[in-house]
């Protein structure tokens, strides 16, 4: 069962793709990494804010946002963390992760 305290103890990347059972090309993670993470920790931080009072709703966030990054470095885009979070602030982030995923909005 996935908790914050169980995503406080991850470390290394692959961790993290596992934690979330999100598949992952081992050698994009392992050329990218330090780019992968860093922007993933920026978005960590804000999300452990503005979604502390819901954890399964951070969680999805935690998750989102992590496919978010390694689809982007993926497909060669090289994104800010400023903008996969304004699809939060903004409202975008809203209903199921596998909605979102696909660009839908359900509002589950």
């Amino acid at each position: 069962m996935r908790s914050l305290q169980k995503f406080y103890s991850l470390k290394d990347a692959e961790e993290y793709f596992d934690f979330f059972d999100v598949k992952f090309d081992k050698h994009l993670v392992d050329v990218k990494r330090f780019h992968m993470m860093k922007e993933y920790g920026t978005l960590v931080k804000k999300a452990l804010s503005q979604f502390a009072d819901d954890e399964a709703r951070l969680l999805d966030f935690l998750k989102f946002a992590l496919i978010k990054v390694y689809m982007d470095y993926k497909s060669g885009h090289n994104p800010t963390a400023a903008e996969v979070w304004g699809m939060a602030e903004e409202g975008k982030y809203k209903g199921c992760l596998a909605c979102a995923m696909e660009g839908e909005n359900c509002a589950c």
